[in-house]
C-alpha cells in the first residue's frame, strides 16, 4: 500500500509541484489584496451604506472564493510534496522554517476572516494603518519561504 502511494507520487511529482505552485500564487494574491481592500474599507466607507454592503460581499466571496479554495490546495499538494519520497531533509534547518511560516501564513488568513467578521458586525476597530501594517505579513513570510525552499540553508 505504501509503495503504491510513494510511487504514485513520484510519477506525479511535476504535476503535484505545478498544483502546488499555482495554488500557492492564488493564495498569495489573495493574502495581499483583502488587506488592501479592508484598508479602503475602514478609511472611505460608511458602515451601513451601499458601498459598505459591496465591500462586505467583495470581501467575502475573495476569502471564500479565491483565499480559501486556494489555501486548501496550497496545503494539499504541500503536503504531497512532503510526502514524496527524497524531496524534504528534515534533517536540514528549510522545511522547519518552511512550516513555520507556512502555518503562520495560515494564522493570517484566519485573522482576515475574523476581521472580515468585525465588518459584517459592525465592530471592526483596526485602523487603515494597522491594515496596511498587517498586509507586510505575507510578504515577508513569503520571502522566508522562498529563500528557505530555493537556498535550502
Amino acid at each position: 500500500m505504501i509503495e503504491a502511494v510513494t510511487g504514485f507520487l513520484q510519477d506525479w511529482y511535476w504535476w503535484i509541484k505545478a498544483g502546488h505552485v499555482v495554488s500557492v500564487i492564488a493564495w498569495m494574491a489573495g493574502l495581499f489584496y483583502l488587506p488592501r481592500l479592508y484598508v479602503y474599507h475602514v478609511e472611505q466607507v460608511e458602515a451601513g451604506s451601499k458601498t459598505d454592503a459591496m465591500f462586505q460581499t467583495m470581501e467575502r466571496r475573495l476569502l471564500r472564493g479565491i483565499i480559501g479554495p486556494a489555501s486548501v490546495g496550497a496545503w494539499g499538494f504541500g503536503l504531497c510534496l512532503v510526502f514524496t519520497p527524497g524531496v524534504v531533509d528534515w534533517g536540514m534547518v528549510w522545511p522547519w522554517t518552511k512550516a513555520g511560516s507556512v502555518l503562520a501564513m495560515t494564522w493570517f488568513q484566519h485573522w482576515l476572516g475574523w476581521r472580515r467578521k468585525d465588518f459584517v458586525a459592525g465592530t471592526n476597530s483596526v485602523t487603515g494603518r494597522g491594515y496596511r501594517m498587517m498586509n507586510e505579513l505575507p510578504t515577508v513570510l513569503m520571502v522566508l519561504i522562498v529563500a528557505s525552499v530555493i537556498v535550502k540553508f
